[in-house]
């Protein structure tokens, strides 16, 4: 199940039905089953505070993911800072819409095994986010 909660700030205007279905396709390409993933929508403030006292980095982020996941199933909880996916799409030229599905469909590929610490890993992460975005639209 894919749950979406927020705190300190308002759900994201999100057509949850068509998102979960995407998500649940980009899991299933991967040979993975989605278990109990939440995304928790916050703002700058709180993942701040996450990052501070889970990671102990002490700077914003658009994501922190927390993997639950065994064997096949996906499982975690991912916490998106609206502010940071708004400042980051003015940055980068991108909607909002385009840059929180983004960042949205990049929890979950952390959660399915990829990861991006190195700058190999941080472009087979772009290409899996932009293959992944192309199902969204189809």
């Amino acid at each position: 199940m894919i749950s979406y909660f927020s705190q300190n700030i308002s759900l994201p205007d999100l057509n949850q039905p068509q998102t979960t279905a995407w998500l649940r396709e980009v899991a299933q390409s991967y040979g993975k089953r989605i278990g109990a993933v939440n995304y928790i929508f916050v703002d700058d403030e709180e993942i701040l505070r996450i990052n501070r006292e889970y990671i102990g980095h002490d700077y914003y982020t658009d994501h922190i993911g927390f993997d639950y996941s065994a064997h096949d199933i996906l499982s975690g909880d991912i916490y998106i800072s609206l502010d940071t996916v708004r400042s980051n799409a003015a940055l980068f030229g991108k909607t909002f819409d385009d840059e929180l599905h983004r960042v949205i469909v990049h929890g979950l590929l952390h959660l399915c095994g990829l990861k991006d610490k190195t700058p190999e890993e941080r472009a087979d992460m772009e290409r899996a986010e932009d293959a992944a975005l192309v199902l969204l639209t189809k």
